[in-house]
């Protein structure tokens, strides 16, 4: 019985120790699923912090690069619309460019006509005229006795003018600018400057005219800056090329568009130089009548003065003489004084003549 019961007991106590272990082992069971859970909730916490940082860096380059893309495309778009703008601008250009092709070629066949080129010319020089001056102060189409016609005339001070004339010598300057052969140049060039000579002479004859009260000197005005280079820088060098120095000796000056205004303030500044100049000479002269007059009324007065100096001896003679009289004719009407004594004194005392 005793062994029964520590049999019992010990059954008991092994079976205690089992449901104690069973227990044991499903509360431990329990906490490692609680564990095991808190672990899995903790993974897919983390597992969804990465995917929604993921998701909003990748939406965030999504973003940069549609931003981008949009910023690129906006770019592109006013590039296209630039390079759409310049290319209508350059056909515009192109357009206009031709239309001035086409106009200046028009404008070289109007000028083959030299009546037209004449007429340019006269246009020309009014425009500048009338730009720097006013109508007062110059003359179109001055004629003069001789039946000659001056395009223009510039008055100057006390009445004088400057002969001022057109000249389109294009003939032979186009041919020059056209040739490509040297030896053809030449010939042309040589032409040319006899074409700019002929120029020079002719207003050298006609419009240099003092009697009808012009200057020494005319202008010869060339309306085409070209035209007036070729002119004063010739191809060739030699001195009998040298076309200032050749309208100089004509008396004849040589001025373009560029030049005019300056050609006539040189002018007007030489003449009012000169003016002074001649107005200087004539106050010398009157200064010279000044100093002969002065030494003729000098002269003058040296002999006047001689003369008050005469005159003065003979006051005091005279004086003297009237007062011895006086004395001699008092002395006399006390009865102290012979007459005879009376008149030997007097003829003794004489007044001097002056």
């Amino acid at each position: 019985m005793d062994i029964l019961l520590v049999i019992m007991v010990v059954g008991f106590v092994l079976l205690a120790l089992i449901f104690g272990f069973v227990v044991f082992l499903l509360s431990r069971k329990k906490q490692d699923d609680q564990m095991q859970n808190q672990s899995i909730k903790e993974l897919r916490d983390s597992v969804s912090g990465m995917q929604i940082q993921m998701m909003e860096h990748l939406a965030s380059q999504i973003n940069a690069m549609r931003s981008s893309l949009e910023n690129q495309s906006s770019a592109v778009t006013k590039e296209a619309r630039i390079f759409n703008e310049g290319i209508v601008q350059m056909r515009e250009a192109l357009k206009q460019v031709h239309e001035k092709v086409e106009t200046v070629t028009t404008f070289q066949e109007i000028f083959k006509s030299p009546k037209l080129r004449g007429n340019w010319g006269e246009a020309s020089l009014e425009h500048l005229l009338s730009q720097y001056y006013p109508k007062e102060l110059y003359e179109l189409q001055k004629m003069f006795s001789s039946g000659e016609r001056a395009d223009a005339c510039f008055k100057l001070p006390d009445g004088k003018l400057i002969a001022i004339d057109s000249k389109f010598p294009l003939e032979n300057f186009s041919k020059l600018n056209d040739s490509q052969i040297d030896s053809e140049k030449e010939s042309i060039q040589k032409s040319f400057i006899s074409d700019v000579k002929a120029r020079i002479d002719e207003i050298a004859t006609k419009y240099i005219l003092p009697s009808e009260n012009t200057l020494d000197y005319a202008i010869m005005y060339v309306p085409a800056e070209a035209v007036y280079y070729a002119i004063v820088n010739p191809a060739t060098k030699t001195s009998k090329d040298d076309l200032i120095s050749y309208a100089w000796s004509k008396k004849v000056i040589i001025s373009s568009p560029n030049l005019f205004y300056l050609t006539l303030k040189t002018i007007e500044h030489w003449f009012r130089d000169v003016q002074v100049s001649k107005q200087t000479q004539e106050i010398l002269k009157r200064f010279e009548k000044i100093r002969k007059d002065s030494e003729k009324l000098g002269e003058d007065f040296r002999v006047l003065g001689k003369h008050i100096n005469n005159a003065q001896t003979a006051y005091g003679t005279s004086e003297k003489r009237l007062g011895l009289m006086v004395s001699k004719v008092v002395q006399l009407t006390k009865g102290n004084l012979e007459p005879d004594l009376l008149e030997d004194e007097n003829n003794e005392n004489e007044t001097p003549q002056l």
